[in-house]
């Protein structure tokens, strides 16, 4: 499993967002692990609202935007998508850009990592979804923030004790899922 190279993909761009210091915190988590985990910030990512003339799924891209960011995304085994929770859903930052591609996501392993009111669970619900139309292999453990209880004033991240555990068992279901998958791409 030293060989594979796992994607933190931080979901937001908003200004003064918390999920900077959750990213921060989730590669601190994963140093040392078998895997080589590495950040991706969608906020360094220039992509507009979803402009390619043909479907993700006919692979056919036109724009330079999305030429980087296929090639990019192409050479991770697997993703942990950190997101927030807004409106009951994922980021629209996120969901744009997991909707510029289709190929460069299949058969690979992803865990997630949200915050909000309730741990972000229901933006990690709609990303489920997606991942299964993306022949994402989506892992069971996820990891949760709750505004109220690890961010103090919602605003300083104070992760609890609880949460290195639950990310450590995280990393590894998605590294056994994305070592699994890897023969699958050839």
């Amino acid at each position: 499993m030293t060989d594979l190279r796992i994607a933190v993909i931080l979901g937001t761009t908003r200004p003064g967002r918390n999920g900077k210091a959750v990213a921060d915190w989730v590669m601190e988590q994963a140093a040392g692990r078998p895997a080589t985990y590495e950040l991706i910030d969608l906020a360094d990512h220039e992509l507009p609202l979803l402009d390619e003339p043909i479907p993700p799924s006919q692979g056919q891209y036109q724009n330079e935007h999305t030429k980087r960011w296929a090639e990019l995304i192409a050479q991770y085994d697997g993703y942990v998508f950190i997101t927030p929770e807004y409106n009951r859903s994922t980021s629209g930052a996120l969901k744009n850009a997991i909707d510029y591609l289709y190929a460069e996501w299949n058969d690979k392993a992803a865990g997630f990592v949200g915050y909000g009111s309730i741990g972000g669970a229901r933006a990690i619900e709609h990303l489920r979804g997606m991942c299964g139309e993306l022949q994402i292999a989506d892992v069971r453990t996820a990891v949760n923030f709750l505004l109220a209880t690890d961010f103090v004033n919602y605003r300083e991240f104070t992760p609890g004790d609880h949460h290195p555990p639950i990310a450590q068992d995280m990393f590894a279901q998605v590294e056994r899922w994305a070592g699994a998958l890897k023969p699958l791409r050839g």
